[in-house]
C-alpha cells in the first residue's frame, strides 16, 4: 500500500478541538487514528490484509502522483509485487479553506460555482476545492500476463523535483517542473517529440498555469494536446495527482483526450494545444503533471500497455 495524502483528517482535529474547548474529558480516544496521515494506509492494508511494504507520502498536493511513483520504484526494486497505490484527501473543512482563502488561492466566483475553476483561461482567479480518491494497481509486466490481467496503460516513467524556490509560488520559469517532466521522459527511454497528451497540473491560478503552459510550450517539441481535469473535478489537492493519473491512463487505454471544462478565452501569453471538447487522437505517451507547495513536482509518463 503506497497512497499520498497531504493533509491527513483536518476535520477530525477541528471537531474534536471544539470539544477539548467544552470538555478535555469528552475527547474521542480515536482522535489520532482518525487524523494520523499513516491511517491512510495502515487501514486499507487491514482492510485487504496486506503484509507488504505500507507508507503515506506526503507532497502536498503532489501526492497522489508521488505515491504512485515511489509505487513503481519498490515494484521495480522487488520490495513487492502488487503495488496498491495513489492518494485520497479531504481537506474542505472551515480552518483550511479559510487558509487557502486568505492566501488568494481560491475562486472568488460564488455566484457561479459550476464554472469557477476555469484552468487556463485568461479569466482565471484561483482554485475550487474538491474531495476525492483515486486507486491504482501496479504489477509488473510478467506478472500481469501470467494471471492474464487486464492492463488498461503502462506507467512507464516518474520523475521527481523540488523547485527550492518558494514556500508556496512555483518557480516562474518552471526550472523545477521541467526537471521533472525530463527526468519521466528519460525513465521511459522517450524524448520530448514522443509526447501526445498532458494531463496537465493546471489549477486555474494565475502563476502555476502560467509556469507549467510556458514551460510544455517550451519542451515538448510535437504540440500536445494539453487538459486539465480540474475544471470538472476541482483541486483534489492530495488526491489530484492520483485521480489525474487514472485519467491518463483512461485516455492511453480509450485514445481519448478529456477536454478543459470552462475554457472560455484561453490565455494569449500560453502557446499550447488546449483540449476544448473530447478528442479522440493517437496517444502511444502521455503525461499526467502534479505540482505541490514547497515546490515539489512529480511527473508521471503513462504508455500504452
Amino acid at each position: 500500500m503506497v497512497l499520498g495524502c497531504a493533509d491527513g483528517g483536518p476535520g477530525t482535529v477541528e471537531a474534536q478541538h471544539r470539544v477539548l474547548l467544552e470538555n478535555p474529558a469528552w475527547v474521542s480516544p480515536l482522535l489520532l487514528p482518525m487524523q494520523l496521515p499513516n491511517m491512510l494506509a495502515g487501514q486499507t492494508a487491514i482492510e485487504f490484509g496486506a503484509t507488504g511494504p505500507n507508507l503515506v507520502v506526503a507532497t502536498a498536493c503532489a501526492s497522489g502522483a508521488s505515491a504512485i511513483g515511489t509505487a513503481r520504484d519498490l515494484l521495480a526494486l522487488g520490495r513487492c509485487d502488487i503495488a496498491v497505490t495513489g492518494g485520497s484527501e479531504a481537506m474542505i473543512t472551515p480552518l483550511v479553506m479559510a487558509g487557502f482563502a486568505k492566501m488568494g488561492a481560491l475562486s472568488r466566483r460564488d455566484g457561479a460555482p459550476a464554472t469557477a475553476s476555469r484552468p487556463f483561461d485568461a479569466d482565471r482567479d484561483g482554485f475550487v476545492a474538491g474531495e476525492g480518491a483515486g486507486v491504482l494497481v501496479l504489477e509488473r509486466a510478467a506478472d500481469a500476463r501470467a494471471r492474464g490481467a487486464r492492463v488498461r496503460a503502462r506507467i512507464s516513467g516518474y520523475g521527481a523535483s523540488a523547485d527550492a524556490h518558494h514556500m508556496t509560488s512555483p518557480h516562474p520559469d518552471g526550472v523545477g517542473i521541467e526537471a521533472a517532466l525530463r527526468a519521466a521522459l528519460a525513465d521511459a527511454g522517450a524524448g520530448p517529440a514522443d509526447v501526445q497528451h498532458v494531463n496537465a497540473h493546471g489549477t486555474a491560478t494565475p502563476l502555476n498555469d502560467l509556469a507549467e503552459g510556458r514551460m510544455l510550450r517550451r519542451v515538448l517539441t510535437a504540440d500536445p494536446l494539453v487538459t486539465s481535469t480540474k475544471g470538472v473535478t476541482g483541486h483534489l489537492l492530495g488526491a489530484a495527482g492520483a485521480v489525474e493519473a487514472a485519467f491518463g491512463v483512461l485516455a492511453v487505454e480509450h485514445q481519448l483526450v478529456p477536454p478543459t471544462a470552462n475554457l472560455r478565452t484561453p490565455d494569449p501569453d500560453l502557446d499550447i494545444k488546449l483540449a476544448t471538447a473530447p478528442t479522440a487522437t493517437r496517444i502511444d505517451l502521455a503525461l499526467s503533471n502534479s505540482f505541490g507547495f514547497g515546490g515539489q513536482n512529480a511527473v508521471l509518463a503513462i504508455t500504452r500497455a
